[in-house]
């Protein structure tokens, strides 16, 4: 990153036509090894990246450029051929002028092409031999310490041309020589370097991850390698430690003797935002506050800190008891995981290590302005140390004249610690330059604006290496040593750099990004429905926890000008669209009830790798079916479960429409309510029977009465009614009696 001014202040170069673009860094390489092979042969692969059709000419210092009294001069031209057509020899012509350059101003005019004509002298030639098409070649100029064209010199910065004709017309490459003065009171300089991991979509790193990039040849290895043994503040992404200390005994032994060099080494520092989030998207999109990391569950195992129980030593002829020997009883036992509870706490695994100064915020170039400033100041440390935010000079009004700007400042009611855009630029480029014999450029450029800043602050100066990434160690070292090899300046660290008297500053051309506000916002909407969405566990924070993490790292500041961040960003907003849609009911369909009470089976989805507490609500639309209201539920992992909702049927018959909606026991709604058709048939067959069998029996019964009573009736009668004929025998019977003689009965 760079800032605003950053194009006009970084290394320039003046070409001619052919020359469309220059590539401009170095590595300090001392006269004798120059002198020991002048003309490398050319080597495609070895060349930087050429635009396509061009040529680039390149004009590289040795030392940085630095000429003290009595030293000779030493150069290093390279031309650069990325046409598909060989370039011809050439006659290299080293120039310089005699009068100093007046100011930081002047140099930045001179270095990118816009000053004046300036009056250079010849002060040595070389010939470069033919360059073939994808190559280059090198060549050493050296002025002696007694030439006549560096006698006499007063200290300052010096123009430096070096020139070839061609077809065209000139090709120039310009740069500068510093005579250092002598005498002069020192300056502090603080240098920040970043210790980071590159822009990730997940919250840490992986155990691949981590071996890779801590391998001998690894970039976090490059890093440290590049600060170790030297005074820079260290800006460390506490994502990156965190990664190591969640794996426990898991980590790869190459993480954790990086992690333990990091902890040992003994230069200031402080702790990016995780992920070094970009804090001004975060405030911008109406945040209190940075976001913080909440929980690292997730990622964490029991397992992976496990204390072995100690075993005894095995009996010999002759036992040496050492301190930590068991007990000659003790148990033989496989290592035991130690609780949850033992697991390390987040701050335990945030701790970026020793003399870290809290309270520090790196905005990314360019973005913060007073308001952002402000707010950042508001927030409060744990040791009670005022906040600090860092700004490029490029913003301020001083800086953008062109002038020194001294590392402590106040915009408003917040302290800021200004780096020198000027100089950082520079270094961001030298540190990112492969070739040694391209490295100088850069560094020269540098050293030349640290010149004059440490004639013309007033305080301690800050400087930065830039966010840059895959920088070697060689690289990232030859920057740092450049900054603080300079002429006049002595280390400081931030907590003395932020000690000093603080000017006041007003800023100019701040520029944010709308795009990146935008995308914090939605973020942090998406978070919040998951934040909701996780009361479905007994652990919330094993969703909330990597969601908080992977935030902070999308608006990671190394994503900026990235153009594959919006699909970055697309991708995880479905993903956590996914999970919200992990939990649901399965689709019903319509069903029939016969009989006057049963269980109705649905069905709970859970794609999450942990079992979920859900409540299923149950309503109706008409009394023709009583439901249970809520139906408690453990969903298991990844599967479905199935559900049985108790109902009874009232008499009645018709459709019933059923609404179910999973909640969970926090009443957060959980996927989209569903509707179920149920056709109640209620028990009417067996009413019909019953009635009918009433029906009948109090027919039968009737008629059985009716029979009865017909009968009694009839005998009834017989019994007062003489039956027929019994008339007719009682006179025949009188008759025979009376017809007996004498009048006898018989």
């Amino acid at each position: 990153m760079t800032s605003p001014r950053a194009p006009r202040r970084a290394p320039r170069l003046v070409t001619a036509a052919m020359a469309a673009g220059v590539m401009l860094a170095g590595l300090v390489l001392p006269a004798p090894a120059l002198a020991a092979d002048p003309t490398p042969s050319p080597s495609p692969s070895a060349t930087s990246a050429v635009p396509t059709g061009t040529t680039v000419f390149t004009l590289s210092p040795v030392a940085n450029g630095i000429v003290n009294p009595g030293d000779a001069l030493s150069v290093s031209v390279s031309i650069q051929n990325g046409t598909e057509a060989e370039l011809a020899p050439a006659t290299v012509t080293l120039s310089l002028g005699r009068t100093p350059l007046a100011d930081r101003d002047d140099l930045g005019d001179w270095l990118d092409g816009s000053s004046a004509e300036l009056a250079l002298e010849p002060i040595g030639t070389d010939t470069i031999a033919a360059v073939e098409p994808g190559g280059f070649q090198v060549r050493g100029i050296t002025v002696a310490a007694d030439d006549p064209a560096l006698a006499g010199l007063a200290p300052g910065v010096y123009p430096l041309a070096a020139s070839y004709p061609d077809a065209v017309g000139t090709v120039t490459s310009t740069s500068a020589m510093i005579v250092p003065p002598t005498g002069a009171t020192d300056v502090g300089i603080g240098v920040v370097v970043p210790i980071t991991a590159g822009p990730l979509s997940d919250g840490l790193l992986t155990a691949e991850q981590l071996a890779e990039l801590t391998a001998p040849d690894g970039d976090l290895t490059n890093q440290l390698d590049g600060v170790t043994g030297t005074a820079a503040i260290l800006a460390v992404d506490p994502a990156v430690p965190a990664s190591i200390r969640v794996l426990g005994t898991s980590a790869p032994e190459s993480a954790l003797e990086w992690l333990s060099r990091l902890e040992t080494i003994q230069n200031s520092r402080f702790a990016l935002q995780f992920g070094d989030a970009d804090v001004t998207a975060q405030l911008q999109a109406g945040l209190p506050r940075p976001l913080q990391p909440t929980s690292f569950t997730a990622y964490m195992s029991s397992s992976n800190f496990a204390t072995p129980t100690p075993t005894p030593t095995p009996a010999t002829s002759a036992p040496t008891p050492t301190p930590t020997a068991a007990p000659s009883d003790a148990p033989t036992t496989a290592p035991t995981p130690q609780p949850d509870s033992a697991l390390p706490s987040t701050d335990e695994l945030l701790v970026v290590g020793p003399a870290t100064r809290q309270g520090a915020y790196w905005p990314a170039d360019g973005t913060a302005d007073e308001q952002i400033i402000s707010r950042l100041a508001d927030i409060a440390t744990d040791d009670g140390t005022a906040p600090v935010t860092l700004i490029p000079s490029a913003t301020t009004d001083a800086g953008s004249d062109g002038r020194t700007v001294s590392a402590h400042g106040r915009v408003g009611s917040g302290e800021v610690l200004v780096y020198d855009s000027d100089i950082s630029a520079a270094l961001d480029d030298a540190s990112q330059q492969e070739e040694p014999w391209l490295r100088g450029a850069p560094l020269t450029t540098a050293t030349a604006y640290l010149a004059f800043a440490a004639a013309e602050t007033n305080g301690p100066l800050l400087v930065t290496v830039g966010r840059g990434e895959g920088r070697s160690r060689v690289e990232l070292g030859a920057a740092i040593s450049a900054a603080f090899s300079a002429p006049d300046v002595t280390p400081r660290t931030i907590a003395t750099v932020a000690a000093g008297e603080a000017f006041d500053l007003e800023l100019t051309g701040v520029e944010s990004s709308p795009e990146r506000a935008d995308a914090a916002s939605a973020l942090v909407a998406d978070e919040s429905d998951l934040a909701r969405f996780a009361t479905i566990l007994d652990q919330p924070p094993l969703l909330t926890g990597p969601e908080r993490a992977d935030i902070l790292q999308l608006l990671g500041v190394a994503w900026i000008g990235d153009a594959t961040w919006p699909t970055v960003l697309s991708d995880h907003r479905a993903a956590t669209a996914g999970t919200l849609d992990s939990v649901a009911l399965l689709p019903t369909s319509p069903s029939d009830l016969y009989g006057s009470s049963a269980a109705l089976r649905f069905w709970v989805r859970n794609d999450l790798p942990y079992p979920v507490n859900l409540v299923l609500y149950t309503s109706r639309d008409n009394l023709r079916l009583d439901v249970q209201g809520e139906t408690p539920i453990v969903a298991t992992p990844q599967s479905n479960t199935r559900v049985e909702v108790p109902v009874q049927a009232r008499v009645g018959r018709g459709d019933v429409t059923l609404t179910l909606q999973l909640r969970s026991p926090a009443f957060v709604a959980i996927g989209e309510p569903e509707s179920v058709e149920i056709n109640v048939y209620a028990d009417w067959e067996a009413v019909g029977i019953a009635a009918l069998a009433v029906v009948i029996g109090i027919l039968l019964l009737f008629g059985i009465a009716r029979t009865v009573l017909r009968i009694r009736r009839r005998r009834k009668g017989m019994a007062t009614t003489p039956p027929p004929g019994a008339a007719e025998a009682t006179d025949a019977g009188e008759e025979r009696v009376s017809s007996t003689p004498d009048g006898d009965e018989p």
